[in-house]
């Protein structure tokens, strides 16, 4: 079937032909006056010395449609380096002029906040990139200026700002009516890359529908083509009603979300380039707390919460027959990939492939095992919506912090 093939319970819009990037950035300026849309970058300051975020800053200067830019800065980042990182956005500028807006993690105010968060029994997590994105999009809601808020990493090697145009232009444009759009692309150099999708997520995926039979949530993650994606964007609302997690499981928890929060019709997948690439994760097999290893654990983590809150029942006996099956059917898919491989004449190492599957399904096991001795586990970060019931001055101190910080280095 030709590439407008459609599949799953969601809308997929392809990359058919050679992209028009002039046409979509001129509706996109059209619909912005209606629609308007803020970016929000989750960064660590230590991209700020690799090849692909310059590459962003270069291509995003020269996007005239966005409304608001907001970078998230995280990890150990002090005031110079946050000032640098400033410096660095300078030419990264909104339609009308505006700059793009850091927000100092690791600040004093925003600290303070994050500690007012607690003592009201409101965690905002640990530190990571779902709780970067997540106080970025607190600031989009307190400034009240976007309706659409997109976000990607900023690790992507090859970046182009038609990435961003088509990743937008279904939420943005207000024909289309969806709610919600989710990237997917090709990752394939001399090689496949994306191991934690083709061999985790998409066999434990159809490893789990084997056993358990139809399970609405698991056909509707099944039809995203690249799940993990780190690209995305939303209608405002959504952001403010979703909940996230702090850690790896943040793209599988926020697609949990949409499905809660979002009818099906309203949803769709976006091809974004005929290629990706950005930095690749070691897989780190004898460290649970590194790499890949730690990621695929919060991922089951987070998908074994979000099941078991739709009736799916977790026990040590469905979980032995659950890491039998997803085994097996991670296996298959080597063989599968190994065929590819050779018909495209790409590098394959059946034995890495094999390891990392070995991988996988211990820190499975692990996720299993955490959730069978805590159900609950590691809550999820609050929706602005209780946020602001609770705390109605909130979203306010947040940008009265953030703007106070950029006075400092104006």
């Amino acid at each position: 079937m030709a590439d407008f093939h459609q599949t799953g319970v969601i809308t997929s819009l392809h990359r058919l032909g050679e992209p028009d990037l002039g046409r979509l950035e001129n509706e996109l300026v059209l619909h912005t006056e209606e629609r308007p849309v803020a970016l929000v970058l989750p960064s660590l300051h230590s991209e700020i010395h690799g090849p692909a975020l310059k590459r962003i800053v270069e291509e995003l200067s020269r996007v005239p449609y966005l409304t608001q830019c907001v970078l998230s800065l995280s990890g150990e980042a002090d005031f110079d380096q946050f000032q640098e990182m400033r410096a660095l956005f300078d030419s990264v500028r909104a339609r009308d002029g505006g700059p793009t807006t850091v927000i100092w993690n690791q600040g004093p105010r925003i600290q303070a906040l994050f500690r007012r968060l607690r003592d009201e029994g409101l965690d905002p997590g640990a530190e990571g990139k779902g709780r970067a994105n997540w106080i970025a999009y607190g600031y989009v809601l307190a400034t009240h200026r976007a309706r659409v808020v997109a976000t990607h990493d900023c690790d992507i090697l090859d970046y182009s700002r038609a990435l961003l145009a088509r990743l937008v232009f279904p939420t943005a444009n207000p024909n289309m009516s969806y709610e919600f759009a989710k990237g997917y692309y090709s990752r394939v150099s001399d090689r496949m890359h994306g191991r934690v999708t083709r061999l985790f997520m998409t066999p434990l995926m159809r490893s789990m529908k084997s056993v358990l039979g139809p399970v609405p949530l698991l056909d509707y993650l099944e039809s995203f083509r690249y799940p993990l994606a780190g690209e995305c964007s939303m209608t405002t609302e959504l952001v403010r009603a979703n909940r996230i997690p702090a850690d790896w499981g943040l793209e599988v928890g926020v697609l949990a979300e949409v499905y809660r929060n979002c009818s099906l019709k309203r949803i769709c997948q976006v091809e974004l380039v005929e290629n990706y690439d950005h930095k690749h994760q070691e897989l780190s097999e004898h460290d649970a707390k590194a790499g890949l290893h730690r990621m695929v654990r919060d991922i089951a983590a987070s998908l074994i919460r979000n099941l078991a809150s739709y009736g799916v029942e977790f026990d040590s006996g469905f979980l032995n027959t659950m890491i039998a099956a997803y085994v097996r059917t991670a296996q298959d898919a080597i063989a599968r990939y190994s065929d590819d491989a050779k018909l495209n004449g790409l590098i394959f190492d059946r034995h890495e492939e094999e390891v990392a599957v070995e991988t996988f399904s211990g820190a499975l096991r692990a996720a299993g095992l955490d959730f069978v001795r805590d159900p609950m586990g590691s809550p999820q970060i609050p929706n602005w919506s209780r946020v602001v019931s609770a705390m109605p001055k909130f979203l306010s101190d947040l940008a009265e912090a953030v703007d106070a910080d950029a006075l400092e280095v104006s």
